[in-house]
């Protein structure tokens, strides 16, 4: 080989026997091309080995997830139901009399009153003569009895002396009678008077809260006026509550409900005190009436919705994380045979601040993916790490 140095400038080349010698910057660019080959290969060595690694692993490869044996537990069965708010007994105020012009009405809707006070007052000037007039009466008498009196006890002292026979004795001794008889019809046609003078007056007929009022002072009522004051006796509201055939079964007197009236966030405490005996044929529904202790806030005719418990049984129950749903319904994952994810369609019962319940789809002795669930697939193959079931119905 014949090597021939020269030079250009200051530049020096290596030639090839036959070719012309090379450049200096031929020579550079040959030396950084090696230079970065060998970077790469270095960082191939040092890091695509470590991240390549994983791939080449098998079963052991497998994600770690939390899983849940639920078992079952002792729950509340619910009912949902919606229906009207009313007053328990809804007592309708009318005439009982006679009627009359009112002079004065006294309450107002929203007012508490008690049994027999009066509402409304109707005129009895008249009325009130004709009582004068019967105890007038009463008063005469009273006069003619204490004379046939007076002359039955001197006849009884004379008849002694043999002044006055035995048959006129048993004479005085009638008109005497006769005139207390007298007396008496006289108190009972004032008592009358009296009664249906008190019974103009409008009373309330127990004590409780006022509904409504359709009476002003200047009308002219009578018997047939219809209704001028409702009441809710004690103040006592309920919920009639329109409840579903198959629901109803499952519901007893005393059942605890909770009821919301619509447009409000407060709820409030009742039980059930009466069951529909019917079942309508058209809805198929039947009515549950939910008692509530008076509150501003239940105003009757308004609508309400109440959750009512109607028992308790037996069903899984599983923190909020472990239910899916998707356009096919709700859903866990178990893992089951081989460690294997499933799917699996369930029913939600009731929800409790600790975790759902599950009323269909589960026996408890599954093993529940208890987060995490959106990163699987159905088929996967996990490791999984069993934990305790803690939660409680509440």
């Amino acid at each position: 080989m014949n090597y021939e140095t020269g030079s250009i400038g200051h530049e020096e080349r290596l030639a090839l026997p036959g070719e012309p010698a090379p450049s200096g910057r031929l020579r550079k660019i040959v030396v950084a091309v090696v230079v970065v080959l060998a970077l790469v290969l270095a960082g191939w060595l040092l890091f695509g080995r470590k991240h390549a690694a994983p791939q080449t692993k098998g079963p052991e490869q497998a994600p770690l997830v939390t899983v849940v044996v639920p078992g079952r537990q002792l729950v509340d069965r619910t009912v949902n139901a919606t229906g009207t708010l009313a007053a328990k007994r809804d007592l309708p105020v009318g005439v009982a009399g006679e009627g009359g012009l009112v002079t004065r009405v006294l309450v107002e809707p929203g007012q508490w009153v008690k049994a027999g006070q009066v509402l409304a007052t109707v005129d009895r000037s008249v009325q009130q003569q004709t009582a004068q007039s019967l105890a007038a009466q009463v008063a005469v008498a009273k006069s003619d009895q204490d004379i046939a009196q007076a002359e039955l006890e001197r006849a009884q002292a004379l008849v002694d002396r043999g002044f006055i026979s035995k048959a006129d004795l048993q004479r005085k001794a009638a008109t005497r009678d006769a005139a207390a008889a007298r007396v008496r019809v006289a108190q009972a046609a004032l008592r009358e008077t009296q009664a249906r003078n008190g019974r103009l007056d409008i009373r309330a007929p127990a004590a409780g809260l006022v509904l409504t009022r359709q009476v002003e002072p200047g009308q002219i009522v009578s018997a047939g006026s219809g209704v001028l004051f409702r009441m809710a006796m004690d103040g006592q509201m309920e919920l009639r509550a329109q409840v579903a055939e198959s629901d109803l079964s499952g519901l007893h007197v005393g059942s605890r409900a909770t009821v919301t009236p619509v447009g409000s966030t407060r709820s409030f405490p009742g039980s059930v005190w009466q069951l529909s005996p019917v079942i309508d044929p058209q809805t198929r529904q039947g009515t549950a009436r939910v008692q509530i202790a008076y509150d501003p806030a239940l105003r009757p005719g308004g609508f309400a919705t109440a959750t009512i418990v109607g028992g308790a049984g037996q069903a899984p129950l599983l923190p909020n994380s472990a239910l899916q749903s998707d356009d096919k319904g709700s859903f866990v994952y178990i893992v089951g045979k081989d460690d294997k994810v499933e799917r699996r369609n369930v029913k939600v019962g009731e929800v409790f601040d600790t975790g759902i319940t599950i009323a269909s789809g589960l026996d408890g002795t599954e093993r529940v993916v208890q987060s995490a669930g959106g990163f699987l697939s159905p088929g996967q193959k996990v490791k999984p790490v069993v934990r305790a079931a803690t939660l409680k119905a509440s």
